[in-house]
Formats: structure tokens, sequence, C-alpha cells
């Protein structure tokens, strides 16, 4: 039997909550000066976001769009201030209910989750299939096309109605998910807090698919990019249009036809920025590269300490020297 949220409206939308929401949210940010002026007039603003959302008058505002490179081209889409203090007042909430929802091994935008335990996940699921390396470990690894942009807006919803009894909370999400699209119906924008986890709980249907209706033991998702390993190739071949059949047919979405690999761990695997192989992993060539370019443009400590941090998570002895010869120079 599928649990349900046993929360209501009214504790989204508390100044209680909103005003806890705002704690979360202003961390790293208070220099900012649309936090400044929002700051100024803090609880009057509150307030009238309570007010409106307490008549249900609430309406999302527009956003301002702006691309980055992280390190490939991407276009960001942030809303008011306004709109990001209550993208948080829903999370608190919900969050801590749909996570409970989700499968262990998916890594993506989770507490206590994240890449480098995605990494170490790698590592067990790579002995397990190989029967600890007595037998050739494929992976088959999948990358989703253009996931953000092709969220159903439709099938979302559907999916949030059979985890939530409370109309009127589903009316606000529903004024979130239909503030953006990329295209009519489609599409949820990168800069919103609760973009990460609308596409965990749609991803989410796709993960229990592949746990218990295909009965995968080793598989591993972090947001579009997933892996399955198995000692069986042909298994693997023949799992793949079941996949891509789910995916097409319950959530729209589609496996980037560029980016479908089935190989052996003993030829090396790229996840995650690195490379794997039976008995180590090196750093991926695209991520060294952009390592030592940010270096030589920035080598304040925190910088150097970051990439440091990183490279203890695989076999990189000659990197790290390269990398304290650069910061002597």
């Amino acid at each position: 039997m599928r649990i349900k949220l046993t929360h209501a409206y009214k504790d989204i939308i508390s100044l209680e909550n909103l005003l806890l929401a705002w704690k979360e949210f202003i961390t790293g940010k208070k220099k900012r000066k649309d936090v400044q002026e929002f700051e100024r007039y803090l609880m009057g603003n509150i307030i009238s976001l309570h007010d409106d959302l307490d008549n249900k008058i609430y309406a999302h505002s527009s956003y301002e769009t702006f691309n980055i490179s992280d390190p490939k081209p991407r276009h960001i889409n942030k809303a008011k201030v306004r709109d990001r203090l209550l993208h948080h007042a829903i999370y608190r909430i919900l969050y801590p209910f749909f996570d409970r929802t989700f499968i262990s091994d998916s890594f993506s935008c989770r507490i206590n989750k994240g890449t480098h335990r995605a990494l170490n996940r790698f590592r067990q699921f790579e002995y397990k299939a190989s029967r600890n390396h007595t037998k050739t470990c494929w992976i088959l690894k999948c990358d989703i096309r253009k996931f953000f942009e092709n969220i159903d807006h439709e099938i979302l919803v559907e999916i949030l109605k059979k985890y939530i009894p409370d109309k009127n909370i589903l009316w606000l999400l529903e004024r979130v998910i239909y503030s953006f699209s990329t295209a009519p119906g489609r599409g949820l924008p990168l800069g919103n807090l609760t973009s990460q986890l609308f596409v965990n709980i749609y991803m989410n249907e796709f993960d229990q698919f592949v746990k218990h209706g295909l009965k995968v033991k080793h598989y591993i998702r972090y947001a579009d990019d997933f892996v399955v390993f198995s000692h069986d190739k042909t298994w693997l071949e023949e799992l793949l249009p079941r996949i891509a059949d789910f995916l097409k047919e319950r959530l729209k979405l589609q496996i980037h036809p560029d980016k479908i690999y089935l190989k052996t761990l003993a030829s090396g695997v790229d996840f995650l920025g690195w490379v794997h192989f039976p008995d180590h992993r090196t750093l991926r060539t695209t991520t060294k590269r952009r390592m030592f370019k940010k270096i030589k443009e920035n080598s304040k400590p925190e910088t150097v300490n970051s990439y440091l941090g990183l490279l203890k998570h695989g076999n990189t002895f000659n990197l790290k020297h390269q990398v304290e010869l650069l910061t002597e120079i």
C-alpha cells in the first residue's frame, strides 16, 4: 500500500515554516542585492506571501534566464526571491516524506547521498557482479536526453496525486510546476530547489520499475545517468529495450542514442567524472583539464583544497603532486 503525506497545506504556508525556510534560504546569499532588498522589509514580505497563499491568490513570478558552463553550457532560470523562499518552504515539508519512498541507490540531490557515496556503491556493485573479479563484469551505462527539459507536467502532477491527498497542496505545487516550460506542458527550471525534488519523484517511478519490475539487483542512478552491472552481457542487451520502452511510454523520456554504452569494467567505464577499472579509478581527462585550468585561474587555498579533496577518491598520486607543484609556482 502506497504511503500518503500526512502534512496539510497550512504546514507549508505557516509563518513559522516560512521563517524557517528564510533562514535556510539566505545561507551564503546575504550579500546579494535582491536578497537584501527582500530582507529590508522581511516580516511584511513574509506576511504578504502568507496572506496570498492563505487566500489562494498566489501567482508565481517570471524567471530571469542566464547561461553557465558547468562544465557544459546550461540555461539557468532564476526565480524571484519571494518565489525561491516558497520553494524552500515546500521543500522543507515534502523532502523528508518523499525521501523515504526513494530507493537507496539513487544518489543525486539527497541528504547523506551524493557523488562520493555513489562512487563507493559503484565499487561494491562491480565486486558483486564480477563475483569478486572471477567473472567479466559488464556495465550498461545510459544517459537521459534533455532531462529537465522533457519532464512532463501532467505526468508529474499525476504522480504527486498518488502520494498527496491534500488538494490545496496540489494546487500550490501546480502553481510552481506550471510556472515554467521549455515547450507546452514540459520542462522544469534548473534553478529551482523544488525541481531537484520533482525530478527525483518523477524518476522514482523508473527506479521502482528497474528494481521491482525488472528485478535488477545492481543498479545506480545519479540524476539522468544510470548504470546496471552484470556478468551476463546478453541479459543487459535484452534489458535495454525494456528500459527504453518504460521511459518513453510511462515518462515520455528518451535515452540519449549517442550515450548508450555496454562495456566491460576492464576496458574502463566513465561514470561521475571518473573512469573505473577493476582495481582502480582515474579522473576523467576533461575533469583533469578543467581542474588545472581552475587552479591556474584561482589558486586560493579553498579552491586547491576542494580539488585535493576530490582527488582522494581515486588513484591520483601523480595528479596530487602536479597540483602541489602548480600551487608553489
